[in-house]
């Protein structure tokens, strides 16, 4: 092999290994030198306190993801979760709030692992009908309308939106921790390699022992927790809820994902990689705002984002940057 091909692989290796942390810095690098607030500590902090919501619901998606499925109720997940934490808050109490919303949220988790892991129906179908059906008893819930927390400076419930651990915002100690025992989680447990298995072949899986609905069931168990820790964080730094807060969040979720080159089809993926993923989109939404763009003008250059992504990540399995005619 020449040198010019072992250099053209060598390119198509870290583009493939690490394409999203070089896209990452060249973002930074673009909007920095267009707006001289971009790369200030302080809109860095706001940035990273703003993906907070997303970045923990993305880190159990992945593991969904992974495991060979998809989630695609997270957003009403957590417009109910939120609504439910912030309407109890004043009838019951912050604690117990908390925990009747995660047995909630779990529920619906549980609902959407017996129907994917066991009954092995469709995730795409079954999340899409959760999605409807956690909407629609969240409106029913509030009979339409927002709800707010009455005393909002005399209750600790403000810690997880707008509070503080060791000087850094707890919406972001929450997000990396999250991560953190995330990627413990896929690397270094026993359950992590079975989520694998599971997505990358799961009738070899079967095959080797592993209980495969399980795994899934616990995958979207995962998932829904993650919404709960991100209700905490919505309900708490608003105070309040609309009964659709979670409307569209599915997608910012699915898209920090796949950007994190998570494949669609189960069986690899990387939770730093999501998690870098979620800060690309974050600091593109914030670079564009800075520059004066208009709000919609985001999902246009997060779409372009994520199609280059994809397309890059095909390109360097295939060893082409077009599909051979057939």
């Amino acid at each position: 092999m020449d040198k010019a091909a072992t250099d053209g692989w060598s390119v198509r290796q870290i583009l493939a290994q690490q394409g999203i942390l070089i896209a990452f810095v060249l973002a930074m690098l673009v909007f920095g030198l267009f707006s001289d607030r971009f790369l200030a500590f302080d809109n860095i902090m706001a940035v990273l306190r703003q993906t907070g919501i997303v970045g923990v619901m993305a880190i159990g998606v992945t593991i969904v993801v992974i495991g060979g499925n998809l989630d695609l109720s997270v957003g009403s997940m957590l417009s109910m979760a939120t609504v439910l934490v912030v309407d109890l808050h004043d009838r019951i109490g912050p604690g117990p709030a908390i925990l009747i919303m995660f047995c909630a949220v779990l529920a619906a988790g549980a609902i959407n692992g017996v129907l994917v892991g066991y009954l092995r129906l469709n995730s795409l179908i079954v999340t899409l009908g959760m999605l409807s059906a956690l909407q629609g008893i969240t409106l029913i819930y509030t009979d339409g309308k927002n709800v707010d927390i009455a005393n909002q400076s005399d209750t600790w419930f403000a810690i997880f939106g707008r509070g503080d651990i060791a000087g850094i915002p707890t919406p972001i100690v929450m997000f990396f921790g999250v991560a953190v025992l995330g990627h413990v989680l896929l690397t270094r447990m026993p359950f992590g390699r079975k989520v694998y298995a599971t997505g990358g072949n799961p009738r070899t899986a079967v095959y080797s022992g592993i209980r495969r609905g399980r795994i899934v069931f616990l995958t979207y168990l995962i998932s829904a927790f993650t919404v709960g820790c991100s209700a905490l964080i919505l309900g708490s730094r608003v105070m309040g809820s609309q009964n659709n807060v979670g409307q569209g969040y599915e997608l910012l979720v699915l898209s920090a994902v796949i950007l994190g080159g998570t494949s669609l089809l189960g069986g690899s993926g990387n939770i730093l990689k999501t998690v870098i993923g979620v800060l690309i989109l974050g600091f593109i939404q914030n670079g564009l705002l800075l520059l004066g763009f208009p709000y919609y003008a985001q999902w246009l250059v997060t779409w372009v984002v994520i199609i280059l992504t994809v397309w890059l990540d095909v390109a360097s399995k295939r060893h082409s940057l077009w599909s051979p005619i057939a």
